[in-house]
Protein backbone atom coordinates (compact mmCIF):
# COMPACT_ATOMS: atom_id res chain seq x y z
CA UNK A 1 0.00 0.00 0.00
CA UNK A 2 1.31 3.69 -0.94
CA UNK A 3 -0.16 6.28 1.06
CA UNK A 4 -0.22 10.28 0.13
CA UNK A 5 -0.11 12.94 2.25
CA UNK A 6 0.33 16.51 1.30
CA UNK A 7 0.86 18.68 4.09
CA UNK A 8 2.10 21.42 2.07
CA UNK A 9 -0.83 24.07 2.21
CA UNK A 10 0.86 25.93 -0.42
CA UNK A 11 0.83 23.03 -3.41
CA UNK A 12 -2.43 21.28 -2.81
CA UNK A 13 -2.18 20.31 -6.77
CA UNK A 14 0.24 17.33 -6.70
CA UNK A 15 -1.25 14.38 -8.76
CA UNK A 16 -1.42 11.51 -6.61
CA UNK A 17 -2.17 8.71 -8.88
CA UNK A 18 0.94 9.46 -10.87
CA UNK A 19 3.09 9.06 -7.17
CA UNK A 20 1.30 5.55 -6.54
CA UNK A 21 1.84 4.04 -10.27
CA UNK A 22 5.26 5.26 -10.14
CA UNK A 23 6.07 3.89 -6.61
CA UNK A 24 4.11 0.83 -7.62
CA UNK A 25 5.68 0.19 -10.90
CA UNK A 26 8.66 0.44 -9.33
CA UNK A 27 8.34 -1.96 -6.46
CA UNK A 28 7.13 -4.46 -8.47
CA UNK A 29 10.01 -4.40 -11.02
CA UNK A 30 12.75 -4.27 -7.94
CA UNK A 31 10.22 -7.83 -6.99
CA UNK A 32 9.60 -6.27 -3.52
CA UNK A 33 7.00 -8.51 -1.83
CA UNK A 34 3.78 -7.60 -1.62
CA UNK A 35 2.13 -6.07 1.47
CA UNK A 36 4.77 -3.74 2.14
CA UNK A 37 3.81 -0.21 3.08
CA UNK A 38 5.07 3.40 1.90
CA UNK A 39 4.36 6.61 3.01
CA UNK A 40 4.62 9.43 0.38
CA UNK A 41 4.81 12.85 2.34
CA UNK A 42 4.55 16.63 0.66
CA UNK A 43 5.83 19.29 2.29
CA UNK A 44 7.20 22.77 2.59
CA UNK A 45 10.92 24.30 1.66
CA UNK A 46 10.91 25.02 5.42
CA UNK A 47 10.14 21.64 6.75
CA UNK A 48 12.20 19.77 4.09
CA UNK A 49 15.14 22.11 5.45
CA UNK A 50 14.56 21.26 9.07
CA UNK A 51 14.67 17.49 7.99
CA UNK A 52 17.30 18.09 6.22
CA UNK A 53 19.83 20.01 8.82
CA UNK A 54 18.31 17.58 11.65
CA UNK A 55 19.26 14.29 9.68
CA UNK A 56 21.57 15.12 7.13
CA UNK A 57 23.58 18.24 8.60
CA UNK A 58 22.69 20.13 5.81
CA UNK A 59 20.99 23.37 6.24
CA UNK A 60 19.12 23.96 3.06
CA UNK A 61 16.06 22.37 1.32
CA UNK A 62 16.17 19.33 -0.67
CA UNK A 63 13.43 18.07 -3.53
CA UNK A 64 13.28 14.64 -1.67
CA UNK A 65 14.69 12.35 1.61
CA UNK A 66 13.97 8.90 1.77
CA UNK A 67 13.52 7.29 5.84
CA UNK A 68 14.16 3.87 6.64
CA UNK A 69 14.10 0.36 4.47
CA UNK A 70 11.74 -1.97 2.76
CA UNK A 71 14.06 -4.87 3.94
CA UNK A 72 13.02 -3.50 7.69
CA UNK A 73 9.56 -3.06 7.15
CA UNK A 74 8.99 -6.48 7.86
CA UNK A 75 11.36 -6.84 10.86
CA UNK A 76 9.40 -6.61 13.88
CA UNK A 77 12.58 -5.37 15.61
CA UNK A 78 13.45 -2.63 13.74
CA UNK A 79 9.95 -1.60 12.39
CA UNK A 80 9.93 1.90 10.74
CA UNK A 81 7.65 2.82 7.97
CA UNK A 82 9.64 3.72 4.94
CA UNK A 83 8.59 7.32 3.79
CA UNK A 84 9.78 9.54 0.81
CA UNK A 85 9.43 13.19 1.33
CA UNK A 86 9.41 15.28 -1.14
CA UNK A 87 9.08 18.89 -1.59
CA UNK A 88 7.28 20.17 -4.90
CA UNK A 89 8.29 23.80 -4.62
CA UNK A 90 12.71 22.46 -4.81
CA UNK A 91 11.00 19.94 -8.00
CA UNK A 92 9.59 22.63 -9.70
CA UNK A 93 13.38 24.96 -9.52
CA UNK A 94 15.27 21.70 -10.18
CA UNK A 95 12.76 20.92 -13.26
CA UNK A 96 13.29 24.47 -14.68
CA UNK A 97 17.16 24.08 -14.03
CA UNK A 98 17.61 20.99 -15.97
CA UNK A 99 14.89 22.43 -18.53
CA UNK A 100 12.64 19.03 -18.26
CA UNK A 101 8.59 19.18 -16.96
CA UNK A 102 7.80 18.98 -13.64
CA UNK A 103 6.19 15.93 -14.13
CA UNK A 104 9.25 14.02 -15.47
CA UNK A 105 11.21 15.74 -12.14
CA UNK A 106 8.67 14.69 -9.88
CA UNK A 107 8.90 11.37 -11.16
CA UNK A 108 12.23 10.92 -10.82
CA UNK A 109 12.53 11.87 -7.49
CA UNK A 110 10.09 9.59 -6.66
CA UNK A 111 12.05 7.05 -8.35
CA UNK A 112 15.28 7.96 -6.79
CA UNK A 113 13.26 7.86 -2.60
CA UNK A 114 11.85 4.27 -3.77
CA UNK A 115 15.68 3.21 -4.45
CA UNK A 116 16.86 4.59 -1.17
CA UNK A 117 14.21 2.96 0.36
CA UNK A 118 15.53 -0.72 -0.92
CA UNK A 119 19.13 0.78 0.50
CA UNK A 120 20.79 2.24 -2.60
CA UNK A 121 22.77 4.83 -2.02
CA UNK A 122 24.48 7.05 -4.29
CA UNK A 123 27.19 8.36 -1.93
CA UNK A 124 28.56 5.53 -1.08
CA UNK A 125 31.19 5.57 -3.98
CA UNK A 126 31.23 5.95 -7.65
CA UNK A 127 30.00 2.05 -8.02
CA UNK A 128 26.64 1.92 -5.65
CA UNK A 129 26.68 5.91 -7.15
CA UNK A 130 26.64 4.29 -11.27
CA UNK A 131 24.24 1.46 -10.20
CA UNK A 132 21.97 3.65 -8.44
CA UNK A 133 21.36 6.15 -11.20
CA UNK A 134 21.38 3.31 -13.88
CA UNK A 135 18.45 2.14 -12.48
CA UNK A 136 17.05 5.53 -11.90
CA UNK A 137 17.45 6.02 -15.39
CA UNK A 138 15.99 2.94 -16.77
CA UNK A 139 13.05 3.59 -14.82
CA UNK A 140 12.70 7.20 -16.04
CA UNK A 141 12.97 6.36 -19.38
CA UNK A 142 9.81 3.73 -19.20
CA UNK A 143 7.51 6.80 -18.37
CA UNK A 144 9.45 9.44 -20.35
CA UNK A 145 9.89 7.34 -23.73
Amino acid sequence: MIEIQNLNPNFKRIDKKLLIEVAGFVLKKEKVRKGVEISIVIISPEEIQKLNKNYRKKNKATDVLSFGSIDNFYSKEDFMLPEIIICPEEVKKNSEEYGISFKKELVKVVIHGILHLLDFDHEKGEEEEKAMFDRQDKYLSIFFK
